[in-house]
């Protein structure tokens, strides 16, 4: 539905009087379209260490405007130089607590500079592989300077931190094309790990091509829109919803092209006609089915308590497994599980919502190292207030503070969800394992 207060806002006389009020200011996000060659349309500015060095061996590829600081043909000078659209750094080197200051001196200069809805990345190296308490404590505070950047930002601007495993260099192409371009919009302050991995993307045009891809709850809202997403990227995409939704189902897979499969996640026999559906085998596997059932747990009826785990927590650990044990979940697969925010900060009158979604990123980190000997990845998506059905009926003082309580001052589209899972679909993305990707602009609920 249309957010008012950010057409209001971006208005010209809107403009003006929430400036002169103080009110905050929010701006439409920029989200990639159709027919979009490039991640990054604008400049892009490196600076740091090796690792910077390494980006712009690839940093054409992303944009034909690459700038540094410094001596060179392409310094970038602040208030000279062009608005930036992306910025990298590479933090990895800093090693001791006097090195942090580098933070400042580089990022300070930039932010008076920086064009609407500008991608910026820190890079660093995860604190619990080095072995030298001070390096390691040099590099834990780069997420504390990332997180509190990211709500510094203006007009649309997000920042993300990437600790980059030994191995995992050749990894930062695929992330940097996600996290530098608007796919990422409404992602900001999170902190990712990278690891290496042995399956590249062929074509970034179409980096799913040649894989299935199995969506369930895919009828309409996010799952639709997954969907959408994964078969625009390439990807054969079969839809799955309950019997009940049939009719909203084959639509959608007569637009895309896509076979449907009506099923109840929740029936006993649901594993194995699912393995039924799927002889061929499956690359992609995205849990995106989900209900809610919201009562204060004094007036949790057992009901509502055992449907919301049932489907939100049960099936997906279930139908996984069966699907794992089975071979139907081939090597190298992708598993992207729908969780929530409130499953990490959890939220009033969603006790049974809440114990699922945990549950959910619970699963994906105990996965994580039992199924990386046949390289399948698996990761949680998180999503936060997200502008669907669901949320419209929303009483308006809550809807509206759900829309604010963020660094971006807004809430999402369902496209926003639907592009984190297509880049966790995609080959290079098992650099990703057992983490918990928010989806949520920085909301100011939880970490």
């Amino acid at each position: 539905m249309s957010d008012r207060y950010i057409d209001f806002a971006n208005s010209s006389l809107g403009h003006r009087l929430v400036a002169a009020i103080g009110l905050p200011s929010p701006v439409r996000l920029e989200r990639w379209q159709a027919g979009r060659l490039r991640p990054v349309e604008g400049a892009l500015l490196l600076g740091g260490g090796a690792l910077a060095t390494q980006v712009q061996a690839f940093a054409n590829k992303l944009t034909d405007a690459i700038y540094t600081y410094g001596n060179g043909t392409s310094t970038w000078i602040p208030g000279h130089g062009p608005k930036l659209k992306a910025v990298v750094f590479d933090a990895s080197d800093l090693q001791h607590t006097d090195q942090l200051k580098q933070l400042r001196e580089f990022f300070q200069p930039l932010l008076k500079n920086l064009d609407n809805s500008a991608h910026l990345v820190i890079l660093g190296r995860a604190p619990e592989t080095l072995a030298d308490p001070f390096a390691a404590s040099a590099q834990r505070a780069l997420e504390g300077f990332s997180r509190s950047l990211a709500k510094e930002l203006r007009n649309g601007g997000v920042l993300q931190l990437l600790y980059v495993g030994d191995g995992a260099e050749d990894q930062l192409e695929g992330a940097l094309r996600f996290f530098l371009s608007p796919k990422s919009a409404y992602i900001s302050g999170q902190v990712i790990r990278l690891q290496a991995c042995a399956t590249p993307v062929e074509d970034w045009t179409r980096p799913l091509a040649g894989r299935k891809a199995l969506v369930t709850g895919a009828a309409r809202g996010i799952g639709a829109s997954i969907a959408q997403t994964l078969a625009r990227d390439g990807a054969e995409v079969i839809l799955l919803d309950v019997p009940q939704a049939k009719a909203d189902l084959e639509a959608l897979g007569a637009r895309l092209g896509a076979r449907t499969v009506a099923l109840d996640i929740c029936s006993e026999d649901a594993a194995s006609q699912l393995i039924e559906h799927l002889p061929d085998g499956l690359d992609i596997l995205v849990h995106n089915a989900g209900i809610t059932r919201d009562k204060t747990l004094a007036n949790m009826t057992p009901e509502y308590w055992d449907a919301v785990l049932a489907v939100n927590l049960n099936a997906p650990q279930v139908l996984t497994k069966a699907l794992l044990d089975s071979g139907t979940l081939r090597d190298h697969a992708r598993v992207v599980l729908l969780a929530s925010i409130s499953g990490i900060a959890g939220n009033r009158g969603q006790t049974n919502y809440a114990a699922s979604k945990a549950g959910l990123i619970g699963l994906a980190q105990a996965w994580a190292p039992l199924l990386k000997p046949r390289g399948i990845s698996i990761n949680a998506v998180a999503p936060g207030f997200i502008e669907t059905q669901m949320t419209a009926h929303i009483p308006f003082a809550l809807r509206e503070a759900g829309r604010r309580m963020s660094s971006l001052g807004q809430g999402g589209l369902p496209q926003d969800v639907a592009e984190a899972v297509a880049w966790l679909g995609q080959p290079g993305s098992g650099a990703v394992s057992g983490q918990a990707l928010r989806v949520c602009g920085q909301s100011l609920l939880g970490a």
